[in-house]
């Protein structure tokens, strides 16, 4: 068939397993991984040893596992994912401790699920363990269909006797992807409703997204230079109405909980190549990021995943932020930047998103740091430089923000998730409340005492150390939108004349 993506899943059978069949892992550096050191399969973990063990083993005889390998598992394994919580006497099932780990995320991270991952009875999708086994702690996962093979398809999903049932219209575009709840396992088919051919036949794997062909950003002629000083000296001007603060310098690092990292780490990897990951919709966003020169990629979460991640998140900004009580708006990724990439100093929309993260899912095969560029209070630039785990809390619509070097070399994945004040659009326009962090202004002289390539090392020393290690060696402290845009003229790739100002690549 013309066009078919066929993906298929070696399904674990309905699976009947006899006593002393089960594989069992005292470590679980024992446990499948692949050869980037990776979950490979889906695993059921339960203890092996004790009446757990026993009542357990006896359920999973008789259920439908969806894609998970069961494993018993003993010792330091044991002790890593469940702790305390195995009893030394159960007489139901419902009294024993099980989880179900992704494939997909690292071995780093594997001893750290999620918390929703465990069964509990006290869970109304836990009622019986079965139940466990068919929620979204193991076999419901989320995955997502985006269109684009240039017209408007249908969608089907198709049962165990192969035949396809109409779920809905498959339209084209980011903005009609269409997420359903489903089963690993589950297969679905795009086609033609006119003429009936398949486009795309997929088995769900995991939580996750696919495409049908991918985008083409199309790029018009336009003066880029001119373009950028105007974005800057806007984004200059928006930065000003913003009169609320929430820290001394307007940003902050720190690291994400290791068990939200990994869940994001297996969605990614999952997720990381195409057809899963696709272009970018830059056709009519702007020239944020330089897609007219580099391809800048992008996952959709799905809904569900999404929520989780962006409520965990919460409480990690709500204790930066500290007693302004804030709510979520939006989270935003994940985006793949690859080599050459590069985004413009701009701050985010006003009323949304007040405080947010920048978060570092993954990166790969970089020559040099790839910094986040964060103005302070002040104006001073600071860069940033981040690893895979780590997080940037930044006032995003006030502090300035953006990573004007080109990419050197690899690839850099990030999501962003943002807050505000709870229920008030309007917090921008407010004074600070009584205990707020005065804004660091004066911190007296400055000296480069590093290297001009150092970042994120203290390299600029001022006189009051609470400026921090990540003030810039470029040691910039800007005064208007030119000061932007020079910033982003003196570090790109030159123009080596007035023609190549224009971007002609029309497609």
């Amino acid at each position: 068939m013309k066009g078919l993506i066929k993906k298929y899943l070696t399904l674990a059978p309905f699976l009947v397993c006899s006593a002393g069949a089960l594989n069992v892992v005292s470590n679980l550096a024992d446990l499948p991984f692949d050869e980037n050191d990776h979950l490979s399969a889906h695993i059921l973990a339960f203890p092996a040893s004790g009446p757990c063990g026993t009542l357990i083993e006896a359920q999973i005889q008789a259920l439908h596992l969806y894609g998970h390998d069961p494993v018993a598992v003993d010792g330091e394994a044991a002790e890593a994912l469940f702790g305390s919580r195995i009893p030394s006497e159960a007489s139901a099932v419902g009294d024993c401790p099980a989880v179900c780990l992704d494939r997909g995320v690292d071995s780093s991270l594997v001893a750290y699920p999620l918390p929703e991952k465990y069964y509990n009875p006290e869970n109304e999708s836990h009622e019986t363990f079965g139940e466990f086994l068919a929620s979204k702690s193991c076999g419901r996962v989320e995955f997502g269909f985006i269109n684009y093979s240039g017209k408007d398809l249908a969608l089907y999903w198709v049962n165990d006797n192969n035949v396809d049932t109409y779920m809905y219209p498959f339209l084209q575009g980011e903005r009609n992807t269409r997420f359903t709840s489903t089963f690993i396992g589950h297969t679905f088919r795009a086609k033609d409703p006119e003429t009936g051919e398949v486009l795309l036949e997929h088995t769900v794997e995991f939580n996750g997204v696919i495409g049908v062909g991918n985008h083409v950003n199309y790029h018009r002629k336009r003066d880029i230079r001119k373009e950028v000083r105007q974005t800057m000296s806007g984004e200059w001007t928006k930065h000003l109405q913003v009169q609320r603060t929430f820290s001394a310098l307007g940003f902050d690092t720190g690291r994400l909980p290791n068990d939200v990292f990994g869940s994001m780490r297996a969605f990614y990897y999952n997720n990381r190549a195409p057809p899963n990951r696709l272009m970018e919709e830059w056709d009519s966003k702007g020239l944020y990021v330089n897609y007219w020169e580099t391809d800048c990629n992008f996952i959709q979460i799905p809904w569900e995943l999404k929520f989780i991640w962006q409520e965990r998140l919460k409480a990690v900004v709500q204790e930066w932020v500290g007693e302004t009580e804030i709510e979520q708006t939006d989270l935003y990724g994940m985006r793949q930047y690859e080599a050459g990439a590069r985004l413009l100093t701009h701050v985010d929309r006003i009323t949304t998103h007040a405080v947010s993260l920048i978060v570092n899912v993954a990166q790969g095969n970089l020559t040099e740091p790839w910094t986040v560029e964060v103005y302070d209070h002040a104006n001073r630039l600071h860069e940033v430089v981040m690893e895979p785990g780590t997080i940037v809390y930044y006032e995003s619509a006030k502090a300035l923000h953006g990573r004007n070097s080109p990419l050197a070399g690899g690839f850099y994945a990030n999501l962003f998730t943002h807050y505000r004040p709870l229920g008030d659009p309007m917090w921008y326009k407010k004074e600070n409340p009584e205990g707020t962090p005065q804004p660091l202004i004066d911190v007296g002289n400055c000296e480069l005492v590093g290297k001009p390539n150092e970042y994120s090392q203290g390299a600029v020393k001022c006189e009051n150390d609470a400026i921090g290690p990540h003030l810039s060696p470029k040691m910039i402290t800007a005064t208007s939108g030119d000061d932007l845009y020079n910033l982003w003229l003196s570090v790109g790739p030159s123009f080596e004349d007035e023609e190549s100002a224009v971007a002609s690549d029309e497609l």
